[in-house]
């Protein structure tokens, strides 16, 4: 019965699509690669697209709804009294389906009529674009937290906020930010290397890691 709920049910929606979508390309591409199952090369291209574009969505939705749950946060510190009336169920339904139209209609036009480069570039942009917002956010959030605790250690004639006040804004930001980049750098690592130096040697080395970036960006599904 609350929009961040909403909100939150559907970045788990989003992040298990992410897994389960990752999952299944990366059986597949066993399968085949051990001569298991072997298809014609226009079918194996169209599940392939497939999977791209279910991935490339579900990524998409869930960074979105990353940063939708942070501007729902700002606006229940900054606009407290009037959270009720600006967050309504049913403004919170047309940003979900939104994200959601927004994120396929996207990922499928990406997987359709661009090369490779220029998915990974748009992501990338996206990506950076997002993690700039969420991050503004929290820290603008953090900081007035910190605010709002050194005042009341004034008015409790004290010289300093008590150590647990200030501590909590900073682990909760460190989890919700760190655990995304822990999971998704390695990925996102590999694809800026893809795009800028795909026959390096270096390069070269790590692409030979991929499966594992896969697992790291499961890990932060789950």
């Amino acid at each position: 019965h609350s929009p961040m709920y909403c909100f939150l049910c559907c970045l788990a929606v989003s992040d298990l699509l992410v897994s389960v979508s990752n999952s299944v390309e990366t059986f597949f591409i066993i399968l085949i690669d051990h001569k298991v199952l072997i298809l014609a090369h226009e079918t194996g291209r169209y599940m392939n697209d497939i999977m791209d574009m279910l991935i490339c969505s579900s990524f998409m939705a869930s960074l979105s709804f990353l940063g939708v749950i942070a501007v729902d946060r700002y606006i229940t510190i900054f606009y407290a009294l009037r959270y009720h009336s600006i967050m309504t169920i049913q403004r919170a339904v047309i940003v979900i389906v939104a994200i959601w139209v927004v994120s396929i209609s996207a990922s499928t036009i990406f997987i359709a009529y661009d090369d490779g480069k220029a998915v990974v570039l748009c992501l990338l942009t996206y990506l950076l674009f997002m993690l700039t917002v969420i991050m503004g956010l929290y820290i603008h959030m953090y900081l007035l937290a910190r605010q709002h605790a050194r005042t009341i250690s004034r008015m409790h004639r004290k010289h300093t906020a008590p150590p647990v006040t200030n501590m909590k804004g900073a682990i909760t930001l460190t989890i919700l930010l760190g655990v995304f980049f822990v999971c998704w750098g390695p990925f996102f690592l590999h694809l800026i290397l893809y795009v800028t130096c795909p026959s390096h040697p270096f390069c070269n080395c790590y692409f030979e890691y991929f499966n594992l970036y896969i697992i790291l960006v499961i890990c932060n599904s789950v």
